[in-house]
């Protein structure tokens, strides 16, 4: 019987799944809860030149899938640490797509330059590492040696 429920929630997650990938448009709210994001982030991205939803007669936001795919593309490029205006410029702004072999030159340059950041911080922390090694090796070692003491005073005074 559990494994029975089991098998209806994962198929039914497949096939709402299914259907968001055939779903034409999306609204703003559906697009916050699928990618964990306000409603508002949506909305600045908008504002920055980066999705360019269209509008029912009631003057809401209706997202295309090509708005999904781009607030896709603008959250990876977060996650790995670029700004906005990095991210505009590999993806290009909503209304001009960069040609291809433009937008994979700029993904490269802005990956190398991002690779080289986290080399960098890499050194810096493991040089960080070291010296609190170090740190806690010196605080031991003293703690150590004033256990010791105390215990020797106490055997003196008995």
């Amino acid at each position: 019987m559990r494994k029975q429920k089991e098998k209806l929630t994962e198929k039914q997650g497949k096939e709402d799944t299914a259907l968001k990938l055939r779903k034409e448009q999306y609204q703003i709210s559906e697009l916050a809860e699928e990618f964990g994001i306000t409603t508002r982030s949506i909305r600045y991205y908008e504002k920055r030149g980066l999705l360019s939803p269209g509008r029912t007669n009631g003057n809401y936001r209706v997202f295309s899938r090509k708005d999904r795919k781009r607030l896709r593309l603008i959250l990876r490029g977060k996650r790995f640490g670029y700004c906005l205006d990095e991210i505009r410029e590999m993806i290009g702004y909503w209304y001009s797509e960069p040609a291809e072999e433009e937008q994979i030159r700029k993904s490269l340059k802005y990956g190398d330059k991002k690779l080289e950041e986290i080399s960098c911080k890499i050194g810096e922390l493991k040089k960080i590492e070291s010296d609190l090694l170090a740190v806690r090796k010196r605080l031991l070692e003293r703690l150590e040696s004033l256990e010791e003491k105390n215990i020797h005073k106490k055997g003196e005074k008995r």
